[in-house]
């Protein structure tokens, strides 16, 4: 079977046009590793950038790679026309059985849907649902991705959805629907390097620092703890950017915590980095305010974290009967389990990973993927 994924390349997302080696989303990577492990499959990633990049032609041994170079006015104000020529162009060449979207978020469903040929999408983000709430940082940006997810969903053979929120969101827009979801990068699942920490227990908190994952509202919540004499470290992960007022309040409070010694800020971390960290630590913390799926959440519990979330979206299918999660509907809710948890020593949760690794392998998730092409293809 041949098959075209069209994803994003992390080099457009964070204008790093200079490194030569293509990146993609977690999901969407961990997915690459699983293709890779299934024999008879030819796999094309296709990637669109506003600038030339120097890329490998082959990622693996049956998974082939090309960038196309899209200038300024062929994106979203455009309907990302520029990126439907090109891509269909390139496809045309290749012949695919089927074309896999990867998201809304930017061109690669509208390039699916478009490309004339049997077609996926995959939501990864509902932008209407986060217009609707107002999460977009421009608003007309949310505007027009909202419209462009409408008119691809409308358009493809299918549309897989990686949470039950997910599919109740947009299986009135699409003509079918799958629950599959997301896959975890392999080195989630390896054996671990090194000990918790265990005199202040770290709990850890990953995610793009915004008002939709809270970590303002985490760290005001937990210093509360801090003050009933519980000994701790709360340690943040993810991009953190001062050019929003989000931001700035979020610095400014988290070097008051630092300077009380229960806060910290990791950065953004490389996978192995951040696995490490995660065996170090004993808890995880995810509360946002909208969530399609939360795959920090299902990594967090590979390596053996407890966990303590919200209790909405596609968290809700991750900790489905895996024992020992807390999901809590407000703020207090959680740092009444935090403080719980932390005054019985702080222990982890190991029991979930092995059935985290039967529900979310690449390979396992891959698998799926195959059935539902083979049984698109059956219809077409």
């Amino acid at each position: 079977m041949r098959i075209v994924q069209i994803t994003t390349d992390s080099r457009e997302h964070y204008r790093t046009y200079n490194s030569d080696t293509p990146a993609f989303g977690a999901a969407p990577e961990a997915l690459l590793e699983g293709f890779s492990l299934i024999p008879g499959i030819e796999l094309h990633v296709i990637s669109c950038l506003r600038n030339q990049v120097s890329s490998p032609s082959k990622l693996t041994e049956n998974i082939y790679y090309h960038a196309q170079t899209v200038g300024r006015r062929g994106w979203i104000t455009t309907a990302y026309a520029g990126c439907i020529l090109k891509t269909r162009s390139l496809i045309s060449k290749l012949q695919p059985d089927i074309v896999h979207g990867q998201g809304t978020e930017r061109d690669c469903a509208m390039c699916a849907v478009h490309s004339r040929f049997p077609n996926v999408v995959t939501i990864h983000g509902n932008m209407a649902e986060l217009q609707r709430l107002g999460h977009h940082g421009h608003r007309l940006y949310g505007t027009l991705a909202s419209l462009l997810e409408g008119h691809a969903l409308a358009r493809t053979n299918g549309v897989l959805c990686n949470s039950a929120y997910t599919k109740g969101l947009v299986h009135y827009r699409a003509r079918k629907t799958w629950l599959v979801p997301n896959p975890i990068r392999t080195p989630f699942f390896q054996k671990s390097l090194c000990d918790p920490i265990t005199d202040a227990p770290i709990l850890l908190n990953v995610g793009l620092v915004t008002p939709r994952k809270r970590q303002l509202e985490i760290l005001r919540g937990i210093r509360s703890l801090r003050r009933m004499g519980h000994v701790f470290k709360i340690v943040f992960c993810g991009g953190l950017s001062e050019d929003t007022e989000y931001g700035r309040q979020f610095t400014l409070e988290l070097k008051a915590a630092e300077k009380e010694g229960f806060a910290d800020f990791a950065g953004f971390l490389n996978v192995q980095d951040l696995v490490k960290l995660m065996d170090r630590s004993s808890g995880f913390i995810h509360y946002p305010s909208e969530e399609a799926f939360g795959l920090v959440v299902a990594e967090a519990l590979a390596r053996g974290l407890k966990f303590f979330g919200a209790n909405l979206g596609g968290i809700c299918d991750i900790v489905s009967d895996i024992p020992g999660t807390e999901l809590h509907d407000t703020m207090e809710s959680l740092c009444t389990g935090v403080s719980k948890w932390l005054a019985d020593g702080a222990p982890r949760h190991p029991h979930a990973a092995a059935e985290i690794e039967r529900r979310y392998h690449p390979q396992v998730i891959a698998n799926r993927h195959i059935q539902i092409y083979r049984e698109i293809l059956g219809q077409s």
